[in-house]
């Protein structure tokens, strides 16, 4: 069942413009894709809503820019030169290549699987459920769920230390098979760095080697100083960024969930040290209400890191449930005073804070929330779709795909659309509506088909409201407004129309419940 959804999930984005194949006319170039015209506006509005909740609502957070171009000395210091690897293993008889932790999370995924269709078939046959006592309690359940604790317990520990021999003898000991083939004659695994590299044209060797940068927080940290001093910002402080990061993924997979090309929206907060653990739990709490603002609380969840980065203390990722199983989708992390510490000690210069307060100097702490916009887009998306069985205009039982899209997120927030084409006066009618709503908000032109068909094109690139233009316009003025997920249709003045719909579908609403 989640298989299908996400089938005719990447089929709709292609369907409705929300997304392609990136080269598609080459054959495609694998783990890239190109967002179309929905697409476009939806990761838009995305991003504005964090920029907004982000820098707009927090008067102690500015916005930066950094160039994708950076110093290479600044991948020596951050580790990514010399640690930035996934553990890689090879199939000699599909000739494919994967990430092992990937395999071996992929045998915790199915345990998990089996323990939620055991707990779904007990739910059924019982009354008054307790679903906690039946997983704690139930034989089965507690078995699977003890390997799939133990499984990655010994997987963060073996990622933690680099011990690559372990992971492949865990891939032999779960007999792992490769997902495409079935075979289970796997190589030993290896280490390989993500980071792209090119070349500096003016500058010959080594000397000239530059990275696309795989993550956009060091660009914040080397720019640490500039931002504190021209905004005159204390500590606590933070500087947030939305921009392209590339890592050099051997496996493109879950279409949009993992690429090599991605946009991330990134937020350091530089803080005392010693109140560190503070501000993370407090960047937990808002964090999470962000997601729910847009997000059903029961598809959410925190999921502790097992094994921290070099540079973290505390670490965990708010989950989403994707058609395939809990994944991460956004990460927070408590990253001390690593990263200006690095770039301090390599290049030589200052990076140190002085807070009138204590009347001393110190190098910060971080406390960093990160979060893919591809990721949360995928997110929006797969909560959104949805096929229902509704009546039709003869009262007839018909099948509708709708996108419920928040309407603040929505790439369309209203259609126009003249009831028929062929009556000039109700073309020239619906045009002039159409061009007084364009200041207000994206919005569309419709003239195509009948009204019926036009409103389920709309549904399926979830525009939330549709303005009907008929032969009772021309006589009081009035108009159709329809609501996407009710479909409930009133009259409404055509003056008050912009009011209407900028009301319910402006970011105010979504910005205020986070305050």
């Amino acid at each position: 069942m989640q298989e299908d959804l996400f089938k005719r999930l990447v089929s709709h984005c292609k369907e409705y413009g929300f997304i392609y194949p990136s080269s598609e006319v080459y054959d495609g170039l694998g783990g890239v894709y190109d967002y179309g015209p929905m697409g476009a506006e939806l990761k838009n509005n995305i991003k504005e809503y964090w920029w907004k909740a982000i820098v707009q609502m927090h008067e102690n957070i500015v916005g930066l820019d950094s160039a994708i171009f950076m110093h290479p000395k600044i991948w020596k210091a951050s580790g990514h030169v010399d640690a930035f690897n996934d553990p890689l293993v090879d199939n000699k008889d599909s000739k494919k290549r994967y990430r092992a932790d990937q395999l071996i999370e992929g045998e915790i995924d199915k345990l998990q699987k089996k323990i939620d269709k055991e707990v779904e078939k007990a739910s059924k046959r019982f009354d008054n459920f307790d679903e906690a006592m039946f997983r704690s309690t139930n034989p089965r359940v507690v078995e699977w769920a003890q390997r799939a604790d133990d499984i990655a317990k010994r997987l963060a520990k073996a990622l933690s230390a680099g011990d690559m021999a372990d992971l492949k003898a865990q891939i032999d000991e779960l007999g792992i098979a490769d997902p495409e083939s079935g075979s289970r004659n796997w190589t030993e695994v290896r280490q390989f760095n993500l980071m792209f590299s090119t070349q500096m044209s003016n500058i010959a060797g080594d000397d000239g080697k530059l990275y696309l940068r795989p993550e956009t927080a060091q660009g914040i940290f080397v720019n640490f100083l500039n931002v504190q001093k021209t905004t005159r910002q204390k500590v606590p402080f933070g500087i947030a960024q939305i921009g392209k990061a590339f890592r050099n993924e051997i496996v493109g997979r879950q279409f949009i969930f993992r690429m090599r090309e991605f946009e991330q929206m990134e937020m350091q907060f530089f803080v005392r040290p010693g109140s560190e653990m503070e501000w993370y739990e407090y960047w937990k709490t808002k964090r999470m209400a962000w997601h729910q603002s847009v997000t059903p609380a029961a598809k959410l969840r925190f999921k502790p890191h097992e094994a921290l980065a070099h540079y973290a203390n505390a670490a965990l990722d708010i989950e989403f449930e994707f058609p395939f199983g809990f994944k991460e989708l956004e990460g927070i992390h408590s990253r001390t005073d690593f990263d200006l510490n690095s770039h301090q000690e390599l290049s030589g210069r200052k990076l140190q804070y002085f807070d009138p307060e204590l009347n001393e100097n110190y190098v910060p702490y971080v406390v960093e929330t990160s979060i893919g916009v591809d990721r949360m887009f995928l997110a929006v998306m797969t909560n959104a779709l949805v096929e229902e069985t509704v009546p039709d205009a003869q009262g007839e039982d018909s099948t509708r795909t709708v996108l419920r899209i928040p309407p603040a997120l929505a790439p369309v927030k209203c259609a126009v659309l003249p009831i028929v084409r062929n009556k000039e006066e109700l073309v020239e009618k619906a045009r002039s509506i159409f061009d007084r709503l364009k200041p207000y908000f994206q919005c569309q032109y419709d003239e195509k088909d009948a009204i019926g068909r036009r409103y389920r094109r709309q549904d399926a690139v979830g525009t939330p409201y549709c303005i009907t233009i008929d032969f009772e316009t021309m006589e009081d003025d009035t108009v159709t407004i329809r609501e996407r997920d009710s479909m409930k249709q009133e009259r409404v003045p055509v003056a008050k129309v912009a009011e209407i719909v900028r009301e319910k579908t402006d970011m105010h609403r979504l910005l205020a419940s986070l305050t």
